[in-house]
């Protein structure tokens, strides 16, 4: 989608706001500093005003009044159910989405079942866009299982965007997973998520995306692209909170396949039966682990709900639209300046963040934050070596 119609002008981004369908929804958010422009959303998403008025309602209402007989009245499913709510977000069954734990530990949880599910095949593979935790996850799970395992990493030729038949290379009859980002955190660059599991598949490997970039960013299909296993955080463009819980996904056609390698009570069959020897429970279920953090879950649904109510397509079209606005106007402005473009020309080969590069990335940020000579504060987010994300 090429848009040509754009100028550069204050007047013509005023009328674009004008025209916005979705500028009411800026409402629905805690905007306490008027000369700020918050452009970090892919690191922390702004508060919901629903979120402190839930929040109040929980402390107050469930843990202040209601005490331990919460649990029974919500506290014991919602993890289940916000995971019934994401799913909608993210092309999934209700009932194969769950609130758990932290992106990482929810990684290392299907990564290892996915690993014991195809015994025999010893190799990991990932790409070099990756996110480094995930990629330190997958060398921990390396370690545990010996050293006839190893990762292999897709190459990327310009550091912005990794081939198809980058991952063709690497992907063999001895590979287990392959573990990617569908949108890689610095650049942007957004993989067809149908067209690599199909990949995959063909050699007999299992698939993990993690969507910490994408869902809520990007139309995601989960179910239709076939996809096996999914992570994500929920901090981000859901907008959960600051540390908030993470999700998992698994295909309800592998569910009862895989058993996760953490036992922990609130994954037991019967939780409150207390027996000493574990069972696991059915379905998705048993990839939890011990209580989940009460608060933090409650904090997650006025963020799904804004996304819910706009629409992720009515959401993708406007960060098309924003993100084209903004390459015009690097193209017009920041070129000439020694900024180069670090993510895809190509808005269907990218999510909803766009990465300029330039040598004083850092410096240039730190004064964005922190201007001394204007009242406008702009907020954006620095990636090493010299990466600025907006």
């Amino acid at each position: 989608m090429i848009f040509n119609h754009f100028e550069t002008g204050r007047s013509f981004a005023e009328k674009l706001d004008r025209e916005d369908k979705l500028r009411h929804f800026r409402d629905k958010f805690y905007n306490p500093e008027e000369n700020t422009i918050y452009l970090d959303g892919n690191s922390l998403g702004k508060l919901p005003l629903a979120t402190r008025e839930n929040l109040k309602q929980v402390i107050d209402g469930q843990w202040g009044t209601r005490l331990i007989r919460s649990w029974n009245e919500g506290w014991y499913s919602r993890s289940a159910e916000s995971g019934k709510k994401l799913a909608r977000i993210i092309g999934a069954g209700e009932d194969e989405v769950i609130i758990s734990d932290s992106t990482s530990m929810n990684l290392y949880k299907l990564a290892y079942a996915a690993l014991r599910l195809r015994t025999g095949r010893k190799k990991i593979v990932s790409d070099e866009l990756n996110f480094p935790t995930d990629l330190y996850v997958l060398q921990g799970l390396i370690d545990q299982f010996g050293e006839d395992y190893e990762l292999k990493l897709a190459r990327s030729e310009n550091g912005i965007t990794v081939s198809l038949e980058e991952i063709e290379k690497v992907v063999d009859g001895d590979t287990a997973l392959v573990v990617l980002s569908h949108v890689a955190f610095k650049s942007a660059f957004m993989y067809d998520m149908k067209a690599v599991s199909s990949l995959v598949h063909r050699k007999g490997a299992l698939v993990l995306w993690d969507l910490s970039h994408a869902a809520g960013a990007v139309p995601v299909d989960l179910q239709g692209s076939r996809t096996d296993l999914a992570v994500g955080c929920t901090y981000k463009y859901l907008n959960g909170g600051p540390g908030a819980p993470a999700y998992l996904y698994i295909s309800k056609e592998i569910q009862e396949k895989l058993f996760s390698p953490v036992w922990g009570w609130f994954g037991e069959a019967d939780p409150f039966a207390f027996d000493l020897e574990y069972r696991p429970a059915p379905g998705i279920r048993k990839f939890l682990v011990g209580t989940p953090p009460v608060l933090s879950l409650e904090a997650i649904d006025p963020g799904l709900d804004i996304i819910l109510e706009a629409g992720m397509d009515n959401l993708r079209k406007k960060s098309v639209m924003q993100s084209q606005y903004l390459v015009l106007l690097f193209e017009q402005l920041l070129k000439e300046h020694g900024f180069s473009m670090g993510s895809p020309a190509d808005p269907a080969l990218r999510g909803s963040h766009l990465s300029f590069q330039h040598p004083e990335a850092y410096r240039i940020c730190k004064a964005l934050i922190e201007p001394q000579n204007t009242h406008i504060r702009v907020i954006p987010d620095f990636r090493a070596p010299d990466n600025i994300r907006v």
